[in-house]
């Protein structure tokens, strides 16, 4: 997800005045605990708060959110969108006819057997797969019968879709959207979000997200977990078709702030399309990013940056090289005084923690928007207003180091101060973990909700 460059920013101040109703004097706590004593009545009881490492947590976020002087008013986003269509997959592929073989994993599926062997062998890990399908026609008529399937439901998909939905709850924001847009999820936008002419498609992009639970059977098949196996024919997202409407339509919507997504879509093309589009169309032009493990990881192994001889993660990824990875970015492609490149600011994402790394001299409230994207990843996931407790635990490391590229400082998670700052040559980096809902009801779209909170209480300076 990026930002891109070339708005002028506007917004304005709001104050708020609060009233604070004192009912009845109270006694400072040390004499309190003086009269306890005297009376004999034992120890002093703990004063009242949150005990547990995530009430702490989330309340000292509570007290570092707080919204920007200058906000946004006119956001476009792009480029990647789509209809999601959620269902039972043991129920789609019984009514296509399938019964349950022998599973066996497929890195592209060509075929209807393809896609119940593929099913078959991840819902017996219990594990999380997505797709390619090669065959147009084959992939439409599935899509079809998913699609009307009694049950079946039909949400908003794509990450731009969704950033621009997150965005469009907001009613005092203008939202412009690029991408794949076919009739139904025409109809499931917010009436808050304006979508261009040349956007508009005949045909939708589906994505098929089949579902199974924990337990669930089919013929010897028992999966061991929740979870589910996507799968698309999507090529109109992969190779980011929509980035030159995107791009001319931006001079007559005039925006001050324009988010881009979807990079991680273009996993599937070749070396020299994805060094084309990102060195040189992407980086250059926008002035934040925000990525995933995932994308992290692709980016640097598109440029041969640092730890690019990874070839996945091992569990959590290492802060130490995450930092790295981020540190390259911006000296290597963000702005400096020898470099027309306006990339300033990147917003890093895992599961247990966040980061927030930007060019000094550029943005504010930095700590407040990496503390409330990591907020929202809680609640979202929970399905809550707010942060429950009782349903999130803090899985990020207790310790860790900054770098391994160079000298790091070795740091100690404290719930009380929960965002961590460093700097390391003109680059701040803002860390904050994660309170991770324990059963997640809504998963889809976290990462978006995520990026789209931190750019919303983010603030660029006036000069820029």
């Amino acid at each position: 997800m990026a930002l891109w460059r070339g708005s002028a920013y506007a917004g304005f101040l709001a104050l708020a005045v609060g009233c604070v109703f004192l009912l009845e004097p109270e006694l400072p706590g040390s004499a309190l605990r003086s009269l306890w004593s005297s009376l004999c009545l034992g120890p002093a009881p703990a004063p009242p708060g949150p005990v547990s490492p995530e009430g702490r947590l989330a309340a000292a976020w509570d007290a570092l959110i707080v919204r920007p002087v200058r906000r946004w008013r006119r956001v476009a986003v792009g480029v990647n969108a789509c209809v999601d269509v959620v269902l039972s997959g043991v129920k789609l592929l019984q009514a296509l006819g399938l019964s349950p073989g022998n599973g066996k994993d497929h890195s592209i599926l060509h075929s209807r057997n393809d896609l119940e062997e593929a099913f078959i062998h991840f819902m017996g890990k219990g594990a999380a797969a997505e797709r390619f399908f090669s065959d147009k026609e084959t992939f439409h008529d599935i899509a079809q019968v998913a699609s009307e399937f009694p049950g079946a439901q039909h949400y908003v998909g794509g990450n731009a879709a969704l950033i621009g939905q997150k965005f469009a709850a907001n009613s005092d924001l203008k939202v412009l959207l690029c991408g794949p847009v076919g009739p139904k999820l025409h109809e499931l936008l917010d009436d808050n979000v304006f979508v261009p002419p040349e956007s508009l498609q005949e045909v939708d992009e589906f994505h098929l997200i089949l579902e199974y639970q924990a337990g669930e059977e089919w013929g010897q098949l028992k999966a061991p977990h929740a979870n589910r196996f996507i799968f698309s024919h999507d090529l109109s997202n992969g190779a980011m078709n929509m980035l030159e409407v995107f791009v001319s339509s931006l001079e007559e919507f005039q925006p001050d702030l324009v988010v881009l997504s979807g990079l991680h879509m273009m996993e599937g093309q070749s070396k020299e399309l994805q060094r084309k589009r990102l060195l040189e169309q992407v980086f250059p032009a926008v002035t934040s990013l925000g990525l995933n493990e995932q994308e992290l990881l692709f980016l640097t192994q598109s440029a041969s940056g640092p730890h690019s001889s990874l070839s996945s993660w091992n569990g959590v990824p290492d802060v130490g090289m995450v930092s790295d990875i981020l540190f390259w970015i911006l000296k290597e492609h963000g702005r400096s005084k020898s470099r027309a490149s306006d990339l300033t600011r990147i917003h890093f994402h895992t599961l247990v923690y966040h980061i927030l790394a930007t060019v000094d001299g550029h943005w504010a409230n930095q700590l407040a928007a990496v503390a409330a994207g990591a907020r929202v990843a809680g609640t979202q996931a929970c399905a809550t207003e707010t942060i429950d407790t009782s349903r999130v635990s803090l899985r990020a490391p207790q310790e860790f180091m900054t770098s391994h590229s160079e000298a790091g400082s070795r740091i100690v998670l404290n719930p009380n101060k929960p965002v961590v700052e460093w700097h390391r040559e003109g680059i701040s980096f803002h860390f904050t973990p994660v309170l991770v809902c324990k059963d997640p009801i809504r998963t889809v779209g976290l990462g978006d909700a995520i990026s789209a909170e931190g750019l919303f209480y983010s603030e660029v300076h006036p000069h820029y």
